[in-house]
């Protein structure tokens, strides 16, 4: 999955899909500098992919989900409140289903 995504270009919600995998991926690292680098490599992923399309939902959506996640140390949780406003103000410009599902779950937890 991590090759097909680094395929497309950086093509933005492929770039923010795998800015948020690397993230998670980082749990698994066995050296602390690279579970670090990683995450960091990640989260510059989503950023930019954040930068480039901030009216995108889904974007915003894999960050707040990787800051809601995040471990607070890593300082990477300021912008949850700025993503949850606006996933709620723009849930229905939602068109997949599943997807829909999954920011509804993630809102639910989050109040």
């Amino acid at each position: 999955m991590i090759k097909d995504l680094q395929q497309t270009d950086n093509e933005t919600l492929p770039l923010a899909y795998l800015g948020g995998l690397e993230t998670v991926w980082a749990k698994h690292a066995v050296n602390p500098i690279s579970k670090l680098k990683t995450f960091n490599k990640g989260k510059r992923k989503i950023e930019q992919a954040v930068q480039k399309e901030p009216e995108n939902v889904e974007i915003r959506f894999i960050r707040l989900s990787v800051q809601k996640y995040a471990p607070s140390f890593l300082g990477y949780n300021k912008n949850i409140k700025e993503d949850l406003s606006f996933i709620q103000k723009n849930r229905q410009e939602i068109k997949s289903q599943i997807l829909l599902n999954n920011v509804d779950k993630l809102l639910k937890y989050s109040k």
